[in-house]
């Protein structure tokens, strides 16, 4: 569910960022980045409603995965793979912005990550953003298959299944 909500919350962005934009060149603040526009800024609370719901939900999916699969002996570590895990998509999401920027500055023009707001495209980064939390979600699909019923579901397989053996 996180995966999923995160990929939702990526194309709400997406597109308040367009309304955003889009409205500021109306009102003819293009060459203004501190200009304030005519727009309400509850249109922001529901990408960040559903990114913190996605956040929420892919926390307690983690630390629900490491404590039913690793050994309680190793329990903290469980915690510190989840910090890991941030840790390195910090890192991603740096690589993944100066990317973006350096593939779409061309001779003389800015690219979708401008200094001023309102002459750049944030949207078109985050459908980009929105496109890879969706590969995400997909190899997370596949990696669930391939992996398995966890080690809960197995034993209570086995508890099922063994009276019948008897019989």
């Amino acid at each position: 569910m996180g995966f999923s909500f995160s990929t939702l919350a990526m194309a709400v962005s997406a597109i308040v960022e367009h309304v955003r934009r889009r409205e500021a060149i109306q009102q003819g603040f293009r060459d203004n980045a501190h200009a304030v526009i005519n727009m309400s800024a509850m249109w922001l609370v529901p990408q960040y409603c559903l990114h913190r719901l996605a956040e929420a939900l892919s926390i307690i999916g983690q630390n629900e995965f490491y404590y039913s699969e690793l050994p309680k002996t190793i329990s903290s570590i469980a915690a510190s793979l989840f910090l890991l895990g941030l840790a390195v998509a910090n890192l991603l999401a740096s690589v993944i912005l100066n990317t973006i920027e350096k593939l779409t500055r061309g001779s003389g023009k800015e690219g979708w990550i401008a200094t001023n707001i309102n002459q750049g495209h944030y949207d078109r980064y985050y459908w980009v953003l929105g496109v890879i939390s969706f590969i995400n979600l997909l190899y997370f699909v596949v990696c669930c298959w391939a992996y398995g019923p966890c080690v809960n579901e197995k034993v209570k397989d086995e508890c099922i299944q063994e009276p019948n053996e008897h019989m």
